[in-house]
């Protein structure tokens, strides 16, 4: 079995660093014509010059923002693949955490998928073509995870967002998922999880004894967003050695 997607164009956010760059890369050796969304204009530079894709650069968090790059992407052309990436953690404890930290980080990791996916859907549905979206999502979404009152919240909140975007886009033949990584090995996995004192009851958790890489969950992703998987959809997928069945 060989992933192809023959030129078509694909949006990934968060694409400057870590899962999304890897699923960037990924997509474009799969044929896709890649449109890279990242707040960081220098991690964009980069990954164009590796896999010469279209770049946007926008901070997400930003409502206005996300809105004008949203629409700059679909304008570009017809856009029938969209990886919702781009997500944030902000690790406080319940007490601790701050409306501020709260309300950044639903802003990336929920309202901007949000953002992307209506724009995304409605051109595809203006222009009666089918088209797969998928949402990252994390095992957070699932378990209670000490210090991650705001991470957990907003990854629950995004499973039912790709839950209710798949009742209503379904009927248009656009598939909607999520994938739900255990701790993945990105920049921002290892600030979380750098302490051996905190990475080891979850290591001890995983059956297959080791965090994801960025690739595993690139894997997951492309495949979700194939033919091959035309009949999966409202899924979460989780990428996570057995975690949740622990």
């Amino acid at each position: 079995m060989q992933i192809q997607f023959n030129g078509q164009r694909a949006v990934v956010t968060g694409a400057g660093k870590g899962i999304g760059r890897e699923i960037a890369v990924l997509l474009h050796k799969c044929g896709a014509k890649v449109v890279a969304v990242s707040r960081t204009q220098a991690d964009l530079d980069a990954l164009r010059k590796e896999i010469g894709c279209e770049t946007i650069q926008a901070d997400l968090a930003d409502a206005s923002a996300a809105q004008a790059a949203a629409a700059k992407a679909v304008a570009g052309g017809p856009v029938t693949l969209l990886v919702n990436n781009a997500g944030i953690s902000i690790p406080q404890s319940f007490l601790a955490t701050t409306v501020e930290a709260f309300d950044k980080t639903l802003a990336v990791n929920v309202r901007s998928a949000l953002v992307f996916s209506q724009a995304v859907a409605k051109a595809l549905i203006a222009a009666k073509k089918t088209g797969a979206i998928v949402n990252l999502s994390s095992q957070a979404s699932m378990v209670g995870i000490v210090d991650h009152t705001a991470y957990c919240a907003s990854k629950g909140a995004l499973d039912q967002l790709t839950r209710t975007m798949a009742l209503e886009l379904g009927p248009h033949q656009i598939r909607v998922n999520a994938v739900n990584p255990t701790v993945t090995l990105t920049p921002m996995g290892e600030m979380a999880w750098g302490d051996p004192k905190k990475s080891g009851p979850m290591l001890a958790k995983i059956p297959l004894g080791r965090f994801a890489y960025p690739k595993d969950v690139a894997h997951a992703v492309a495949y979700l967003l194939s033919e091959q998987a035309d009949m999966i959809h409202g899924v979460m997928l989780p990428v996570d050695g057995g975690f949740l069945s622990a």
